[in-house]
């Protein structure tokens, strides 16, 4: 089997104002970084436009018209103080979302083993009728629905690291029964969420806040002894990975200080888990990772434990 990777030029062209963090150089340095030879036989495909419904599964048509309409021919639309929309931006969400239903489709279909989508602009900001934190649609709650919706799952879970809480995945799936979803990220962080007392409708939500300055250490435990034996628990059919790498130590927009090796070490247990419940039927997504060297490292390591999953 593969590790099949999702990623599409029209990404390119979501461009945020100059001296935004979260810039068209994030996937260039990943695909400089997944250009190196041990990289060949990763199994690399275009990520489609998805269906004009698609969205629906997680957004109200009111949400979905607003972003159309703030969509510019030309120029730049501001959506929120850190959220813009340029001419590209409408596209290249589209095919964020569109490459993480094709990524599950693979997975699901037994064409691939596992999937990693590198599309922008990233997603887990995003809740039901609000765009913000770079965000415009929740790209893998709406992937985790695809999966429950046209796949006949019962079971799906949404694993999320980056280094701010995912608050608008956990807004779209809170009374969700049929996913379970856990985060570990910096607290106190934007966007001021994730307190361990948010555990969704039906408990199916898990918040692991992290303090300031702590490193992989203090990952390998929430991860090790709570998060993951937690997800285990549940049985999930198909693992979706929300892939944030803004908790690296050399990250300019947080505080924590997790090192690359912390990254490989984190998708090496979730693999393992995945291994244990769904046959390794595992779909990664790009959320946030700002520092450019950084973050081509660590998703370096990411996908090579992937397709050391794969092989």
């Amino acid at each position: 089997m593969t590790t099949a990777y999702f990623s599409h030029p029209a990404c390119l062209a979501h461009v945020n104002p100059p001296g935004h963090a979260e810039q068209v150089a994030r996937l260039e340095y990943i695909a400089a970084a997944l250009d190196a030879p041990e990289f060949a036989n990763l199994d690399r495909r275009n990520a489609p436009i998805c269906d004009e419904n698609a969205p629906l599964l997680a957004h109200p048509r009111s949400h979905i018209d607003a972003i159309k309409a703030a969509s510019p021919k030309e120029g730049r639309a501001q959506i929120d103080a850190d959220t813009s929309m340029s001419s590209g931006s409408l596209e290249a969400a589209y095919r964020a979302i569109g490459g993480g239903i094709a990524a599950v489709d693979a997975v699901l279909n037994g064409d691939a083993t596992n999937a990693f989508v590198a599309c922008r602009p990233p997603g887990h900001h995003a809740e039901k009728t609000r765009a913000m934190g770079f965000c415009l649609f929740s790209n893998v709650a709406i992937a985790a629905l695809h999966a429950l919706e046209n796949h006949g799952l019962q079971r799906v879970a949404i694993l999320d690291f980056d280094v701010h809480h995912g608050n608008g995945t956990q807004d779209v799936l809170w009374n969700e029964a049929r996913v379970r979803f856990a985060s570990s990220h910096q607290v106190p962080l934007y966007p001021g969420t994730g307190e361990a007392g948010e555990v969704g409708g039906h408990d199916n939500v898990l918040n692991f806040p992290l303090v300031s300055a702590s490193t992989g250490r203090e990952m390998r435990t929430a991860w090790g002894e709570h998060i993951l034996p937690w997800i285990e628990d549940f049985a999930p059919e198909l693992v979706l990975v929300s892939a944030g790498f803004d908790a690296h130590a050399n990250d300019p927009l947080a505080g924590l200080n997790w090192t690359t090796g912390d990254f490989a070490w984190l998708t090496g247990e979730i693999c393992d888990m995945a291994d244990r419940t769904c046959n390794g039927r595992l779909v990664s997504s790009l959320e946030g990772g700002y520092d450019l060297a950084a973050l081509g490292e660590s998703v370096a390591a990411h996908v090579k434990v992937l397709m050391e999953h794969s092989a």
